[in-house]
């Protein structure tokens, strides 16, 4: 059974609370009109089509649902998701699928700055290319992207891997390019796979990309860079 909600006549309030109340079922959500947190905080199998242009943090802690937006979404797409499936057919803004701890984010369009912050475990997928600093302090998961990555790609990495097709900006600190193993052609396989994206971004294939993880030079405390700190301020 379908269940059509329109927010020029329902509320915000009101959609959010039919979807933590329902076990499973299929939503409709129609006329969004870019509005913040739709469809955040849900806990069960359910399915949501949003028929349109979506603001900040949609689908934002998503634990077993899937949420399917028919446009582009604005800042904290997927943030802090759990599980679940969260895809967009436009492009997303900033910080799409933050701290995400688990879970698949598929953008068939772009993405802004800083896609996959501090991600936890969540895979995310670009169809396009992504903006300055994504994967920033990323500890788990895998950021896929078929476009291009600006500046600054994998800053501060933890043990998350990135894997890119397109051209990249420059690196940041303690991001390096790493072998690409066949058990991480494996993995590429099957998120490129489970993506689905649209057949024309799906000519791509495992060997066009490159890999990029952490040099784990920031994992250790070297006593000379007290030293160092010290002596530019004046310090003995």
């Amino acid at each position: 059974m379908t269940t059509s909600i329109d927010l020029s006549q329902a509320t915000l309030r009101e959609l959010n609370k039919r979807l933590h109340e329902t076990e499973e079922g299929h939503f409709v959500v129609r006329n969004p009109r870019g509005a913040h947190a739709i469809a955040v905080g849900m806990t069960t199998p359910v399915t949501v089509d949003v028929e349109g242009s979506v603001g900040y943090f949609c689908a934002g802690m998503n634990m077993a649902g899937t949420v399917r937006v028919d446009g582009n979404a604005g800042t904290g797409l997927a943030e802090n998701i759990m599980s679940g499936l969260v895809r967009i057919t436009g492009n997303a803004t900033m910080s799409a699928g933050a701290t995400g701890h688990g879970g698949l984010v598929v953008i068939e369009g772009n993405a802004g700055a800083r896609c996959g912050i501090s991600m936890k475990g969540v895979d995310i997928v670009v169809g396009g290319s992504v903006g300055h600093m994504s994967a920033f302090m990323a500890q788990a998961g895998n950021l896929v992207v078929l476009g291009d990555a600006d500046r600054d790609l994998g800053d501060s990495i933890y043990e998350a891997e990135v894997f890119v097709r397109g051209k990249v900006a420059s690196l940041g600190s303690d991001c390096v390019e790493k072998e690409m193993t066949p058990p991480h052609l494996d993995t590429l396989s099957r998120l490129l796979e489970a993506a689905a994206l649209p057949a024309g971004t799906m000519s791509a294939e495992p060997s066009d990309f490159r890999l990029y993880g952490s040099a784990r030079e920031l994992y250790n405390f070297h006593v000379d860079d007290v030293d160092a700190a010290a002596a530019a301020k004046g310090r003995p």
